[in-house]
């Protein structure tokens, strides 16, 4: 009986003495000491990543080497570590062999991270393509008046213009949520789909949503249901696109939506997006964004019912460009969303502080030789990434850095219009654009803040999250007063996306509507 438990013991500590008195090869990065063999530093990642990483960076350097369920991930931090990790080459730094498993099942083959990287950067073009301006004009009055008819039908049931005081309550995740699902489909997706959400669709979504869990990016294969809803989800929302796409092939529809615009395209060799290509690039647009945007809007308004100096602001910066004389709210206009620096910044902010991604992944497949601005050479040479770690990358350690951000901890959206920020924003920069085949983006790489990424695989939805979470809370700043009577929520990382944790909930109509 003792025999078990005494070699268990056994094992553990021959690991930590292997940790602590063995030979180390000084080429290597330093590993982050932890206890159990194969569990590694799961939990302390798992419950806090940031917090883990930053206090690790303080330990160990910008570069250091830790273990989840038995991967050695290797971490590269600080700008110097963004630099290394997003300008890193395809056929080095590896987003494909890093993501494919984890996404392929939930978005479907043939598309994204399952293809060749050229062909992928032609996929991004063709979203980036559609994804234009002109678009985003008519976008806003549409989100617009999908919020307000959320409001209206679904969400608080009490008289308008300030002829009623009670306060009302919400669970902002949810809201929040499926705002940006019916606005998405009102815009990006096309009628089909809006109305389809109605039916069993919205259901499926959130089944086929639920196979981007955080467990689902080691283990891929597991026989549990939540992976069996996955699948089932993503055979009938497949089956539902690719019959609203045949129907548009068909038929003489003239819709100004994606699936229009993809039904257009072909790659450099002439050949065209196969029906079931559109659909799984549809589905890869629909959740790359609903759970970012939703985050992204769900902090946004957490902040704003803690700060309602802040709301008080945005609102009196609504009331300047959109209420009239008599008291009526002109419709906004994607110019006027453009011309508002104080909601700009609450979203710049939110994106700092409260960052969707928290970190990100790519896989080496030769080793890498760290470059000595980012890691300081050991005794015996420089370090270097051997074959077949993953590579982690996490530009939210380097957006609350004391080094840049003056009090980096504090949500203060005055930061970004008073000149306190100690670095330009560089996607404002022309000379730091370029185009790595699917249009001009920011390069970025100089810089701590990167919510949305940069290098080859900056998000291509980063112009139209801001039109969609700007009008969002546009919209609900004009309409309702907020606050927050409860302690502010802490993260959750048990997902993909970092979401508030429960429960809060906040909110009554304000004096006009």
């Amino acid at each position: 009986m003792l025999a078990l438990p005494l070699a268990v013991l056994l094992l553990l500590m021959l690991h930590v003495l292997s940790q602590l008195i063995a030979p180390r090869d000084k080429t290597r990065p330093p590993v982050v000491f932890h206890w159990i063999p194969f569990w590694g530093s799961t939990a302390s990642y798992g419950l806090h990543p940031v917090r883990f990483l930053c206090t690790c960076r303080e330990k160990y350097g910008n570069v250091f080497t830790f273990y989840l369920f038995g991967k050695p991930i290797t971490a590269v931090l600080g700008k110097e570590g963004n630099r290394f990790f997003f300008s890193g080459e395809p056929d080095v730094l590896s987003a494909k062999d890093a993501y494919c498993q984890f996404f392929t099942p939930v978005f479907g083959e043939g598309v994204i991270y399952d293809v060749p990287h050229e062909v992928f950067m032609e996929q991004k073009k063709f979203i980036k393509s559609g994804l234009s301006p002109e678009k985003f004009r008519a976008y806003v009055d549409l989100i617009a008046e999908e919020v307000d008819h959320y409001l209206d039908a679904s969400l608080f049931s009490v008289p308008q213009h300030g002829s009623s005081t009670e306060w009302a309550s919400f669970d902002v995740i949810d809201v929040v949520s499926e705002m940006v699902v019916l606005t998405a489909s009102s815009t990006l997706q096309g009628p089909e789909v809006r109305e389809a959400l109605d039916t069993s669709f919205a259901q499926q979504l959130r089944d086929l949503n639920g196979g981007l869990a955080a467990i689902n990016f080691f283990f891929p294969h597991l026989p549990l249901e939540s992976y069996r809803r996955r699948d089932r989800a993503r055979i009938k929302i497949n089956e539902v696109y690719t019959n609203i796409i045949e129907h548009r092939r068909s038929g003489t529809t003239q819709e100004d939506d994606i699936i229009a615009f993809l039904l257009n395209q072909t790659y450099r060799d002439g050949r065209p997006l196969t029906s079931r290509e559109i659909a799984h690039l549809m589905v890869a647009l629909f959740l790359g964004g609903e759970d970012t945007n939703a985050a992204a809007g769900s902090w946004a308004l957490l902040h704003l019912a803690e700060r309602p100096d802040i709301a008080e602001e945005l609102y009196d910066e609504q009331a300047k460009h959109f209420l009239d004389s008599d008291g009526h709210w002109r419709p906004m206009t994607y110019e006027h969303l453009r011309a508002l620096p104080k909601l700009d910044a609450v979203i710049r902010e939110t994106l700092r502080v409260d960052p969707p991604a928290h970190t990100l992944m790519r896989k080496a497949l030769h080793d890498i030789c760290i470059p000595q601005a980012l890691a300081k050479p050991s005794e015996d040479g420089i370090y270097v990434i051997p074959k077949g770690h993953f590579v982690l990358g996490s530009p939210a350690v380097t957006q609350i850095d004391a080094g840049v951000f003056t009090d980096p901890m504090k949500w203060e959206p005055k930061r970004w219009n008073d000149g306190t920020n100690v670095f330009k924003v560089d996607d404002l920069d022309p000379s730091e654009q370029v185009d790595y085949g699917w249009g001009l983006v920011s390069k970025g790489l100089h810089s701590p803040y990167l919510p949305f990424g940069a290098g080859k695989h900056r998000c291509i939805g980063e112009q139209f999250a801001y039109v969609q979470v700007g009008t969002i809370l546009a919209t609900l700043i004009r309409r309702m007063e907020l606050r927050l009577d409860i302690p502010f929520p802490e993260h959750n990382y048990q997902t993909m996306v970092s979401m508030p944790s429960r429960p809060f909930d906040f909110g009554r109509p304000s004096a006009v509507d």
